[in-house]
């Protein structure tokens, strides 16, 4: 067998890169020229910024390449698979010479995510070679009870990671202590927020980690039922995990007797979701299960006692799933070397936004936001200022950068007013103004508000009213202290997650950037020269060369002025489009 290795990256955010076209190129030139590697697929490996990523492993190593095009996939392999000479200047990771990228790797110690990017997702060969199904092995072998299991999870310190923060060993221990001849192991995979771009890698990258993290789960509780719900719009994930399922019907670790423990059957299938946001929070995802509309209900009883179908039930994430296996294999002390004494483990993050290296990464929870967003992340893109980041999601809160020391774990997050959530990071830089950001999270969290809590359907559209207001230039003295009223009603007042922490971003940009609201009521303008609205567009006669553009560009004829003579704008013409500011190209238009 070839020990050369090409493996093309064929996760959700590769394949919207190009890099099917990438892998049928290296496809098409392996079968003409008779050439003797060996192609794999495999699934996201975090670096979505560098995508299409085709990485080679021959004798000296292996050999990371980003940003691969066709014409570059026939470059490597002529230089790098025939001539075995590899092209330093598309290299992004080799131990064999710098990249420069490596800070976005060095930090990182990878548990929920050890097989993405590594393996390939629809070989369950390929995960049975990475200690796949070892724990449920280990468990069968050694006789593990099922109070031993939920011993040693409690002693990892794991937490949901779905939002929550719910320490995963006592929630299974309620479920486990409710008797029932039925019982459901459930796995959220529906969140709708920038962390769900990792719940959806996790699946289409290790769909067997996660389902050995569920088995292991229901052995667990007791349980006899397995679901993952799964939005609609993930179709690769759907097909990658019953694909997944159907191999581990064949190899035995799903169905009756699983891997001879007697009397241990589970069976699991998926549902797919209409991707409803509310669905993220369990008892309306349960609803949705049962065919009802996706709503929440009032607890208790709890799910552990009465959840689906009324049976007891337990509902953990993607992340916490896939974390399971690892803990039960290599043991709890060893999980709990990472993090923080009330935050074990290691967490994934979305990193999205002003950020110069965007994709997922996953790292010790303890690590700080700064190491995060200037290490791993590689700093704020085109050289700006880091303003605040926004942890958790739509609902999550935003943290100024004053706040950047702060360390990543479930209390300290959630004591700087946001929240961990399923781990959506969205950077900002100096260009984006709090109160449009606040506008923007709450205008999606009102669209997907279930309509059942009046204060949550009611109380978020008026907020998103006088925020728009304010972004308008009609904003009133008052409307601040408004928001924060509207605000706690909200969180006092509705049933479930979306509602409790819908009102997160306006209070976190009120509490940070208060000046930014009053310079928008009080002063009519936007510091950050985002709301458009509140700008004013002027021509600087120094800089002015009378080129005529931004005149022929003008959509209201606003502007007027001869050839090589200054033009000025007349500003009770102007609908501040902004297309004159975009199409000078002597800078010489300005915002105040």
């Amino acid at each position: 067998m070839s020990r050369t290795q090409v493996i093309v990256g064929l996760g959700s955010c590769g394949i919207a890169a190009g890099a099917s076209k990438v892998y049928n190129k290296l496809s098409a030139l392996k079968e003409a020229e008779n050439l003797d590697f060996i192609l794999k697929k495999t699934s996201c490996v975090g670096m979505c910024y560098k995508e299409p990523l085709v990485e080679v492993i021959d004798e000296n190593g292996s050999f990371l390449y980003g940003e691969i095009n066709e014409d570059k996939a026939v470059e490597i392999i002529q230089e790098h698979i025939i001539n075995q000479n590899p092209i330093k200047d598309y290299v992004v990771k080799s131990e064999m010479f710098g990249t420069g990228e490596e800070d976005f790797f060095d930090s990182q110690v990878k548990i929920a995510l050890r097989n993405c990017g590594v393996i390939e997702p629809e070989d369950i060969n390929d995960y049975l070679q990475k200690d796949g199904y070892a724990a449920l092995k280990k468990i069968a072998s050694e006789g593990v009870s099922r109070e031993q299991v939920i011993q040693i999870v409690k002693d990892s310190g794991l937490r949901g990671r779905g939002g929550g923060g719910f320490p995963t060993g006592m929630k299974w221990k309620f479920a486990y202590n409710y008797p029932s001849d039925e019982k459901y192991i459930i796995c959220n995979a529906d969140e709708g927020d920038p962390g769900a771009f990792m719940d959806r890698s996790l699946l289409e990258g290790d769909p067997h980690a996660v389902l050995e993290g569920m088995i292991i789960g229901a052995y667990a509780i007791g349980a006899n039922h397995g679901i993952i719900y799964c939005r609609a719009e993930y179709p690769l994930a759907i097909k990658r995990l019953n694909i997944a399922i159907k191999q581990a019907h064949e190899r035995g670790f799903l169905g009756k007797d699983v891997c001879g423990i007697n009397g241990f059957d589970i069976d699991i299938y998926v549902k797919e979701g209409a991707g409803a946001f509310v669905c993220g929070e369990e008892t309306a995802l349960m609803a949705s299960i049962e065919g009802h509309r996706g709503m929440p209900r009032k607890r208790p009883p709890f799910p552990a006692e009465a959840g689906l179908w009324r049976k007891p039930s337990n509902v953990n994430n993607v992340e916490t799933f896939a974390n399971i296996p690892w803990i039960i294999f290599h043991g709890a002390e060893e999980y709990s070397k990472y993090g923080t004494k009330n935050s074990g483990g290691t967490k994934v993050f979305a990193l999205t936004g002003k950020i110069n290296r965007g994709g997922l990464v996953e790292v010790p929870l303890g690590i700080t936001i700064n190491e995060i967003i200037f290490k791993l992340g590689g700093g704020i893109q085109k050289g700006k200022k880091f303003k605040a980041v926004q942890l958790g999601g739509p609902s999550g809160g935003c943290v100024p950068a004053y706040l950047g020391d702060t360390i990543i774990d479930y209390d300290s997050v959630r004591s700087t007013g946001a929240i961990m959530g399923s781990g959506g990071m969205v950077v900002m830089d100096e260009t984006t103004c709090m109160v449009d950001m606040a506008k923007f999270f709450l205008d999606f969290t009102a669209k997907e508000s279930c309509g059942k809590c009046t204060f949550c359907r009611i109380g978020t559209k008026r907020m998103l009213e006088i925020l728009t207001r304010i972004t308008e230039g009609e904003g009133k003295e008052g409307d601040i202290e408004k928001l924060e009223e509207l605000s706690h009603q909200i969180i006092d007042n509705s049933l479930c997650g979306l509602g409790q922490t819908a009102p997160n971003p306006v209070l976190t940009t009120i509490r940070y950037f208060r000046d930014e609201y009053e310079a928008h009521i009080r002063d009519k303008k936007c510091p950050a020269k985002k709301c458009r609205p509140l700008l004013t567009y002027t021509i600087d006669a120094e800089k002015c060369t009378g080129c005529t553009v931004c005149a022929k560009k003008c959509p209201t004829e606003a502007i007027t002025g001869e050839r090589k003579m200054v033009h000025l704008i007349n500003q009770d013409k102007c609908i501040k489009c902004g297309v004159c500011f975009s199409k000078c190209k002597f800078e010489a238009i300005s915002l105040t």
